[in-house]
């Protein structure tokens, strides 16, 4: 059992990573599936193990680059934190819909792009940080949220 501790120890970060990951995005997507809208459980908990995974991948990929090849490989993790961004905007577009009503899915989109960004921050052992802000967008999505009804319902509002 120590053997295969040691050989796989990297890979089983790896995997409590996007665990972390998965539950941090499956309480935003919870929030949102009962709110029926686009994205919601399954949805959210997938957008931060992905970003946790490639994050971690990034890390791995740099962290085993021969250091005499560093000259002639340019290894940037930063950038797949970048292209994360970049692909879970274009997922989240497809949850915007405009109507003679207006605009909807605005705030999914935003909880994917969040999703996504506490992945990273799981995949780079920031769980304060992560856990953190899972509470905060959750306060944000309840708390705000009914104060923000309850403005338009009463007219109060913009």
């Amino acid at each position: 059992m120590d053997a295969f501790l040691t050989e796989y120890q990297g890979q089983l970060w790896v995997l409590m990573h996007v665990c972390i990951a998965l539950v941090l995005g499956g309480a935003i997507g919870f929030e949102r599936e009962m709110k029926k809208r686009p994205a919601g459980f399954r949805t959210h908990m997938l957008v931060a193990a992905t970003a946790a995974l490639f994050t971690d991948l990034a890390t791995l990929l740099t962290s085993s680059i021969d250091a005499n090849l560093t000259s002639t490989v340019n290894a940037d993790p930063t950038r797949v934190i970048v292209a994360i961004a970049t692909g879970i905007s274009f997922l989240g577009a497809g949850t915007i819909f405009r109507s003679e009503d207006g605009v909807t899915g605005l705030t999914t989109a935003a909880t994917l792009l969040m999703a996504s960004a506490l992945g990273v921050a799981a995949a780079l052992e920031q769980y304060v940080l992560a856990v953190g802000l899972t509470i905060i967008v959750l306060i944000v999505l309840s708390a705000l949220g009914c104060l923000s009804n309850r403005l338009t319902d009463n007219g109060d509002g913009p």
